[in-house]
C-alpha cells in the first residue's frame, strides 16, 4: 500500500497565529522525503486551513502527487481545473463540522455527482469519491464515471478495540471487494492511526491510505520526518 499524507493541520497551526509558520510547502517536502507517495490537502469552502495560494504553490513544488480534497463547489472546481492536480477526492462538507463526519451520499445524487466530475475527468484528473462502507454507495459510485473510491474508515477507527470493531471492519472489507468487482480502485482513510492501521493489510486491493491528523499529532513529539516514516513502515 501507498501512503498519502494530509498536511491540512500544518496549515491549521499556521493560521492560529496568522503568519507563515509552520510552512506547509516545507512540510510537504519533508513528508515526500520520508515516504509519502502523495500529499493531500482539503481546500474547504471556508478556507479554515489550506488556502488557495497553498495549492498553487504545492502544484509547482511537489515531487510526488497532489490529491485535492474538495466539496461539490463550482469555485473550487474552477481552481482544480486551473491547477490540474493528479487527483481530486470529492467529500461532503458542512461549515459547522470539526472534520469530515461521513461519506458522500452518492446514491442520493448519482446524476449530480456525474455531472460535477465530468469536466475534471475530461481534464485528465483522477476522481475519487469519499464514501461510507455501504453497498448502495459503492454501486452508485460505479455509475458516476469516477475511477476510485476512498472508503471512510472513521467508524472502524472509533470502534477499534471494542466489540463493534469486527462488524465495522467487515463492512470495509466487503465494500472494497464489491468496488473492485465493479471496476473501481480503492483507497481508504479517516481516523487511522499507529495502533489501528495494521488491519488495513487484511483488505485485499487497497491502493493508498490517506492519513493526516495522527501523523501531525505524532510529529509534535518526534518530528514530521519520523512520524511519516514510522507510518510508512507500518503500512508497507
Amino acid at each position: 500500500m501507498l501512503l498519502g499524507v494530509n498536511i491540512d493541520h500544518i496549515a491549521t497551526l499556521r493560521n492560529a497565529r496568522g503568519g507563515v509558520e509552520p510552512d506547509v510547502i516545507k512540510a510537504a517536502a519533508i513528508a515526500e522525503e520520508n515516504g509519502a507517495s502523495s500529499i493531500t490537502t482539503h481546500l474547504r469552502e471556508d478556507r479554515r486551513h489550506i488556502k488557495d495560494e497553498d495549492v498553487y504553490s504545492l502544484i509547482k513544488t511537489l515531487k510526488t502527487r497532489l490529491n485535492l480534497e474538495m466539496a461539490m463547489d463550482d469555485d473550487i472546481r474552477y481552481i482544480a481545473l486551473d491547477i490540474k492536480p493528479y487527483s481530486i477526492c470529492l467529500v461532503p462538507e458542512r461549515r459547522q463540522e470539526v472534520t469530515t463526519e461521513g461519506g458522500l451520499d452518492v446514491s442520493g445524487c448519482i446524476e449530480k455527482v456525474a455531472e460535477f466530475i465530468k469536466p475534471l475527468l475530461d481534464a485528465g484528473i483522477i476522481v475519487s469519491l469519499f464514501i461510507d462502507a455501504d453497498e448502495e454507495q459503492v454501486k452508485a459510485a460505479a455509475q458516476t464515471g469516477a475511477q476510485f473510491i476512498e472508503l471512510h474508515t472513521g467508524a472502524y477507527s472509533e470502534c477499534f478495540g471494542y466489540k463493534e470493531e469486527e462488524q465495522e471492519f467487515q463492512k470495509l472489507k466487503n465494500s472494497a471487494g464489491l468496488a473492485r468487482s465493479l471496476g473501481l480502485k480503492v483507497n481508504a482513510g479517516h481516523g487511522l492511526n499507529y495502533e489501528n492501521v495494521h488491519r488495513m493489510h487484511e483488505i485485499e486491493g487497497l491502493q493508498e491510505l490517506n492519513i493526516g491528523h495522527s501523523i501531525i499529532s505524532r510529529a509534535v513529539f518526534t518530528g514530521l520526518g519520523e512520524a511519516v516514516s514510522r507510518m510508512k513502515g507500518l503500512i508497507e
